[in-house]
């Protein structure tokens, strides 16, 4: 890169010699930073969405393994079913 009138080399850039390491370094931590807005924007259009996490079970859930084992008849599952769904 010659400038000037006296052919002279003047600098390397904003960061002097360094910015044959740091350009890259900024790259990646542009591209990193706009993958990460992008996942959040994803996640916040997505969240409109309440379903309950896979791993966790609602008193729904739970009345109905009590019925499937025989804990509870079918009148209190029943019973119990309106009540959770009111």
């Amino acid at each position: 890169m010659m400038h000037g009138q006296n052919g002279m080399m003047e600098g390397f850039g904003w960061f002097g010699g360094g910015g044959m390491f740091l350009g890259p370094l900024l790259m990646i931590g542009f591209w990193a930073l706009v993958i990460y807005l992008i996942v959040l924007a994803v996640r916040w259009i997505g969240g409109g969405t309440h379903s309950t996490p896979p791993n966790e079970r609602t008193a729904l859930d739970i009345l109905k393994e009590r019925y499937a084992r025989g804990e509870i008849d079918e009148r209190e599952y029943e019973e119990r079913k309106k009540t959770l769904l009111q």
